[in-house]
């Protein structure tokens, strides 16, 4: 598994409901409110075997009211 975490900027007023379809979903391990320019950031375990590209489109990317989005990958360090 490879872990991912998922920025999540939503439109207006639209916040927990987002949050919501996201725990729906089951895909995430952790899920926060944030200050700044985005309002949500989940922590996401990525099967080795799937594109992270693909599997966050077909997962979690076309949830309504996400306005955009921000992953950052990570890697094993040591």
């Amino acid at each position: 598994m490879r872990c991912v975490f998922v920025q999540f900027r939503c439109q207006p007023g639209k916040t927990y409901e987002v949050a919501d379809a996201i725990y729906e979903r089951e895909v995430v391990s952790e899920l926060y409110s944030t200050s700044g320019d985005f309002d949500l950031i989940a922590k996401v375990y990525v099967p080795d075997e799937a594109d992270v590209g693909h599997f966050l489109n077909e997962t979690l990317f076309d949830i309504p009211g996400i306005a955009r989005t921000l992953t950052t990958m990570t890697f094993r360090a040591f």
